[in-house]
């Protein structure tokens, strides 16, 4: 498993169902998620998916949607995701807990028919975390994981 990736990414979700706005940074909030995103509190506050897996996802379908269509809130770039749950990850100065593997809906395939299959396997839907400590994100931060694993 890669050691050191980077933030490819950053999709703010103003609404449920409601666009993804790109951002070159983004404020992370302990126990909360990404500001201005719908989705606050819980287990779920950001979502997460590997660019590698979405560029490979778009070449078995022949597909050329933008990695905002997976509807995640951080693209990572050089650090797999697969079977990470409990795991930590330090992006910048924050950290997220993550909780497990996040499972496509039907959009995915409203979005690219096929799309939502090809997901279910090995984690490429991408994964869903919490903010253990917040702070300012930007695209091109250094990703990484700590030697923490807790239990689920």
């Amino acid at each position: 498993m890669t050691d050191i990736g980077i933030l490819a990414a950053i999709w703010v979700k103003r609404c449920k169902r409601g666009p993804m706005d790109a951002a070159s940074t983004g404020e992370l909030v302990a126990g909360r998620g990404l500001v201005g995103n719908a989705n606050q509190g819980g287990r779920r506050q950001v979502t997460l998916i590997e660019e590698e897996v979405w560029e490979a996802m778009m070449r078995e379908l022949d597909g050329r949607l933008p990695s905002s269509a997976r509807r995640a809130n951080l693209v990572l770039r050089g650090l797999p995701l697969r079977d990470s749950r409990g795991r930590e990850l330090r992006i910048g100065d924050c950290l997220l807990r993550i909780n497990g593997e996040t499972k496509p809906c039907e959009r995915m395939d409203e979005a690219l028919p096929g799309l939502r299959a090809l997901m279910f396997p090995d984690w490429r839907g991408g994964a869903f975390a919490e903010v253990v400590a917040g702070g300012t994100i930007r695209i091109g931060d250094a990703i990484a994981w700590t030697a923490v694993r807790r239990p689920m």
